[in-house]
């Protein structure tokens, strides 16, 4: 017993001396420095890149924003954008240029810049003086040219330090040219995706027709706004032809087609608000109201919204939003003066949609076939969603499978609500590891039972009488949509093997299923996990090139390998004759090696869907009857996995 007590007393951390509050301790930080203090309050997270809420494409966006509202104050039809090598940016557009005299406060000075004057960017995306700061204090180089009627002038700066400065002649065009590269040490290993990119930059060009963006030498450009964005994302084929119906600071379109819930795009200043805001809410209230008083008929909102794909885009006079990252409307009012965002989207929405549907008799009858559907599939489930509502209230209160977290997406102002997760794990084995290794404010787990039952084909009645199903749409709350979405963040986290795929698999299809606006508003992941502990006694490492997770304890050295390629490369680093352990299971993961998979640096691969994908098909040809087509394809593809030798485990 006394020697337990001694281990405890020498594990004790040594108490650290009072530090004294003198006006020493009061320091000022330049706007530089204090960006990067403090990088989380001008571009929300960091990141790696893979994530498009990562930092570096906050970078891209405040740079590409600036471009944009010259734009859109008719100066510059062509914005260029250069990525190399997935790391360092340049941006040219053909605008009239930052004025000159004023080049170093624009790039460095807080709370500097020319859209506070409303008669020069009357309905401008940024508004507060911060972003290209911003870009310029987290980048290890910065460079901006300013070419104004013949003359260029040009500084470079290095974190957000100014290093040169000059001026000269030129023929070249007026505009602006922006060079940067994130600081690696703030973005650790960071790239740039050419996906998320292309998303960000056609989305500019549905929301400013006309405008033409090279990036890297490809031509991105929209001729039909909206129309062309709901074109290119959806995933079903509309019921009857995209309605797409235009005003002044107002452009709105819309289709039913034959998926579950209902699917928006929502935009402010050429601003995608990913989050939504006051123009969406107002857009979903209004579309439903009219569509519900052209029929007069009492619908269920519900009804009417069932399979909708809608976007929606406005211009604000000196739009309120939710953080500095862009992604929420707060405004209530068009402009301080204004009608309110409510109002002016309701009233467009009930003046010309209503004179569409008079004028176009056929799509009328579809939509109405449509909400009729829905509304006859609804009422045959009545009974069964009334028990299975009771059944998950009664099961929230002491919910066998879900352990859940502090923090909650749908938290309005909590400032960690986008770190929320589930992890959806399979068995008592793997789910125990998660739950005893995870941060429980952010990180909570569902545990399936068994694999899930295969859902295509089915209608969403099975949503309410599977009991899985049911708790998980519960616990993810969203039964009505992802308004209330609890989890920022759907993981899946299953084993590695054949099992293991066919349960993600089978989870996949629920959510393209029933709720594919999860997917599409990219919120399911599945989590990768090590296949292989390689470890070896503490040895002079050659190199740090392997990326597979190191940790040092006791007298090891210890790498978690995700793929045969680090395998390998682990065992040339640590040998000789490392030891080598094979995980089969997530269960076999002591939580003690677990947390190191899902902490800040856990490894995620986004569930993603292209506009060549075409849902309904997918999931008849993988999660439909066992056809020739599909038995052909699995025989073609078979892979057969030897174990390996005994001494390598």
């Amino acid at each position: 017993m006394s020697e337990i007590n001694i281990e405890n007393q020498e594990q004790q951390e040594p108490q650290e001396p009072q530090v004294q509050y003198t006006d020493e301790s009061i320091r000022h930080l330049s706007d530089m420095e204090h960006i990067r203090t403090r990088p989380g309050m001008y571009i929300g997270r960091l990141g790696d890149g893979s994530l498009p809420e990562d930092g570096i494409y906050v970078l891209l966006k405040e740079v590409v924003d600036n471009s944009i509202d010259e734009f859109r104050m008719n100066q510059g039809k062509r914005i260029e954008v250069d990525i190399d090598e997935h790391l360092r940016v340049s941006v040219r557009d053909y605008g009239r240029g930052i004025p000159q005299g004023k080049l170093v406060e624009a790039v460095s000075m807080l709370n500097t810049g020319g859209k506070y004057d409303s008669k020069a960017f009357k309905k401008s995306v940024g508004l507060n003086g911060v972003g290209i700061k911003a870009v310029n204090a987290l980048s290890l180089n910065f460079e901006v040219k300013s070419y104004r009627d013949g003359k260029v002038r040009a500084l470079t700066f290095e974190r957000g330090e100014l290093k040169t400065d000059v001026a000269e002649d030129t023929t070249d065009e007026n505009g602006t040219y922006i060079y940067f590269e994130p600081d690696a040490k703030l973005f650790k290993n960071y790239s740039f995706h050419d996906d998320i990119i292309e998303t960000m930059l056609r989305n500019y060009t549905y929301l400013n027709t006309g405008l033409a963006i090279m990036y890297n030498g490809r031509r991105i450009l929209s001729r039909n706004g909206l129309k062309d964005l709901l074109n290119d994302t959806m995933t079903t084929d509309g019921l009857y032809p995209i309605v797409h119906l235009k005003g002044e600071d107002i452009e709105i379109a819309f289709t039913h087609t034959g998926q579950y819930g209902e699917e928006y795009h929502s935009f402010v200043n050429g601003q995608h608000t990913t989050q939504g805001g006051t123009h969406q809410s107002a857009f979903k209230e209004h579309l439903a109201k009219t569509i519900k008083e052209f029929f007069n008929k009492n619908f269920e909102y519900t009804d009417i919204r069932n399979g909708l794909v809608g976007a929606i885009a406005i211009n604000v006079e000196e739009p309120m939003f939710e953080s500095q990252t862009k992604i929420k409307l707060g405004s209530q009012t068009m402009s301080p003066d204004g009608v309110t965002v409510n109002k002016y989207v309701g009233d467009f929405i009930k003046t010309e949609v209503d004179n569409f549907l008079h004028r176009n008799a056929d799509v009328a009858e579809v939509m109405l076939q449509k909400i009729q559907s829905s509304e006859k599939e609804r009422k045959a489930m009545a009974g069964v969603t009334k028990l299975a509502r009771e059944r998950a209230k009664k099961a929230n209160l002491h919910n066998r499978k879900l352990r859940d977290c502090r923090i909650h997406f749908s938290d309005v102002k909590d400032d960690r609500k986008e770190e929320s997760a589930i992890f959806i794990t399979e068995g008592d084995s793997a789910s125990g590891s998660i739950t005893k290794s995870r941060d429980v404010n952010t990180q909570a787990v569902f545990s399936l039972r068994g694999k899930p039952l295969n859902s295509f084909g089915l209608t969403k009645k099975v949503v309410y009488e599977n009991e899985e199903f049911n708790l998980l749409q519960a616990a993810l709350d969203i039964e009505d949509g992802l308004d209330t979405l609890r989890y920022n963040k759907v993981i899946v986290a299953t084993d590695a093997d054949v099992d293991g795929m066919h349960i993600r698999l089978l989870i996949i299809t629920f959510f393209l299923q029933f709720f594919p606006d999860l997917i599409k508003k990219g919120h399911v992941f599945v989590l990768q996990t090590p296949l292989f502990r390689v470890r070896n006694k503490k040895t002079k490492i050659k190199s740090k090139a392997v990326k597979a997770t190191t940790t040092g304890k006791g007298d090891f050295v210890t790498r978690y390998c995700y793929t045969e390629e680090e395998r390998l490369d682990a065992i040339q680093e640590l040998g000789p004759d490392p030891e080598i352990t094979r995980f089969k299971g997530l269960g076999e993961i002591s939580p003690d090696e677990f947390k190191n998979f899902i902490g800040p640096e856990m490894r995620l691969e986004q569930v993603t869907l292209h506009k060549t994908d075409q849902v309904h098909k997918l999931l008849q040809y993988y999660m439909g009857k066992n056809t020739p087509e599909r038995q052909n394809f699995i025989i073609d593809n078979l892979v057969i996995e030897e174990d390996r030798p005994e001494e390598e485990e």
